[in-house]
């Protein structure tokens, strides 16, 4: 699934940490024959191993028990990510003055490899919105907050990090390394990155990164409807108000 594992890796802490992360990236249950085939572990010490994740409450099974799942003690250990992290804790009032003042969904998101991971959002109050729920994986050459932290590494350290085909995510999704890289130098040149339904249909994005770390691993963005999104005074509030709050979030990290 991932590959060979690390030097030094311990085969069943590693095969436990793999069978977790599969569970995660799915919404429904996956049976064990599932999860055979996906991991090529053999089916009695993966069938062992799911038994002793399920008695400690780090999977669970459906009412059938056929059914393996995510379990809550994985979300008791992400909590616990999200509560000690200084940068979540200083984004939360900045994100929640932006919101407050565009009345648009924002997010704070990490890169990390090819993807970025939503740590917080706060949504929009209006009807027509999205819900990005934290701890979602999206890949980072198909989303603003993702372009913005890939165009503060040069195309080579992109490359390298990428994956050899950029699956597109929907139509507008730019899956042409040569198009990406263009892009990526427009975000470099302008200092902020946006896209128009290349994560998600109907949605655009404006996106700006943190300097607190070099090259960037955060950044904070504001999605909007193309219906708000094509009013361009709209637009433009979002954009700066964008700017203005990742500004004072770095001034809030520097001190």
């Amino acid at each position: 699934m991932n590959g060979a594992a690390a030097p030094g890796a311990v085969k069943s802490a590693d095969r436990t940490v793999e069978l977790l992360e599969l569970l995660a990236k799915h919404t429904e249950p996956l049976t064990l024959s599932e999860i055979h085939r996906e991991l090529s572990y053999p089916k009695s010490s993966l069938f062992v191993l799911l038994r002793t994740l399920v008695a400690r409450g780090w999977v669970e099974t459906d009412r059938r028990g056929t059914g393996y799942s995510i379990g809550v003690r994985a979300l008791l250990v992400g909590t616990s990510y999200l509560d000690r992290d200084p940068v979540i804790r200083a984004a939360t009032r900045e994100l929640e003055q932006l919101r407050a003042e565009v009345n648009e969904t924002v997010h704070l998101a990490r890169l990390d490899g090819p993807d970025v991971v939503y740590l917080a959002s706060r949504e929009s109050a209006h009807h027509l919105r999205l819900t990005s729920r934290v701890g979602r994986r999206v890949p980072a050459y198909a989303t603003a907050l993702g372009k913005a932290l890939l165009a503060g590494r040069t195309d080579a350290e992109v490359d390298a990090l990428l994956p050899a085909r950029l699956e597109p995510l929907t139509p507008q999704t730019v899956a042409d390394r040569d198009a990406l890289f263009a892009e990526l130098a427009r975000v470099r040149e302008c200092g902020y990155a946006s896209e128009r339904g290349q994560n998600t249909p109907g949605l655009g994005c404006f996106a700006v990164t943190l300097d607190n770390r070099l090259p960037p691993v955060d950044a904070i963005s504001c999605s909007v409807p193309f219906a708000r999104l094509d009013d361009a005074g709209h637009a433009d509030e979002v954009l700066e108000a964008v700017r203005r709050h990742a500004a004072g979030l770095n001034r809030l990290l520097r001190t």
